[in-house]
């Protein structure tokens, strides 16, 4: 994980001072990409504490569709409860919903007299698992949650905005491009789940989880971060764990957050900082 130490460390001395939505102001830098070869371990940033259960949990949570925080907090997660909806949960139509239930409307064949029209859903994650089992060589596999029709209507607009898959010779490939990024909390975060989506699509279509590749837009720190970052950059990086999945993954619906563990994860200490909203 040196690379992530030398993003944090670009972001210190050459990022630019922005203000921002949430008041506090960050440093920021545009356009950086990081590259996860899977092989040599599951990238968990080991310069601080990353909790890997928090974001198995949310990764399964985006894949069933789920837009409510209940879901989560039902699972001692509450990494989205700053945005939900104080009586009933909802975060409207995020990550999940744009992921397997993307609307798109479908008019009315002439048999109809081809009057109104109707909302079909689009199954972005089945298209894409049902696309690499019968054309791996495409390049077309693709699944985005900026559906700029319903930004309106999300709690927050996403952030890792849209993902590509690219299979050859039996070995997937998995790159994420992410507009925004609060690189001290979000991005290691970010890293570790997207590993963890690559790896189970690539369990699923029978392929090698070959390599992560993480692409940044504004890629930031919040001023209320600065100190932490000095204390992990002070810290050298410990040898990467080691992924597990079950074998009763067979299809995607099947994951659930606790059929995977990391092995043999060594840290340093958690390292806390507020969350900006």
């Amino acid at each position: 994980m040196q690379q992530y130490k030398d993003l944090l460390r670009n972001i210190l001395q050459n990022g630019v001072n922005s203000d921002d939505r949430t008041g506090v102001g960050t440093l920021s830098v545009f356009g950086h990409q990081m590259r996860f070869d899977l092989k040599k371990g599951f990238p968990l940033v080991t310069i601080k504490d990353t909790w890997f259960k928090g974001l198995a949990v949310e990764l399964e949570w985006f894949l069933r569709g789920i837009t409510n925080v209940k879901w989560l907090q039902e699972r001692g997660v509450h990494i989205w409860d700053e945005w939900a909806d104080e009586e009933t949960g909802e975060l409207g139509k995020v990550y999940g919903y744009q992921w397997r239930h993307w609307e798109t409307v479908n008019w009315a064949r002439e048999a109809d007299n081809g009057s109104g029209g109707y909302v079909g859903v689009v199954d972005q994650i089945k298209t894409l698992i049902d696309r690499i089992k019968t054309n791996p060589n495409c390049r077309r596999l693709i699944v985005t949650a900026w559906n700029p029709g319903q930004l309106n209507q999300m709690a927050l607009p996403p952030c890792h905005m849209f993902f590509q898959c690219w299979v050859r010779n039996g070995k997937l490939k998995l790159q994420m491009y992410q507009r925004s990024v609060d690189s001290f909390l979000g991005l290691p975060f970010n890293i570790a789940s997207y590993a963890l989506l690559t790896h189970i699509i690539a369990k699923v279509c029978n392929l090698e989880a070959d390599e992560f590749i993480w692409t940044g837009g504004d890629t930031h720190l919040y001023k209320n971060h600065l100190t932490q970052v000095e204390t992990i950059l002070d810290r050298d990086p410990i040898p990467l764990p080691t992924l597990q999945l079950s074998d009763d993954i067979k299809e995607i619906n099947d994951f659930k957050w606790d059929m995977c563990k990391v092995v043999g994860y060594k840290h340093h200490g958690k390292v806390k900082a507020p969350i900006a909203v």
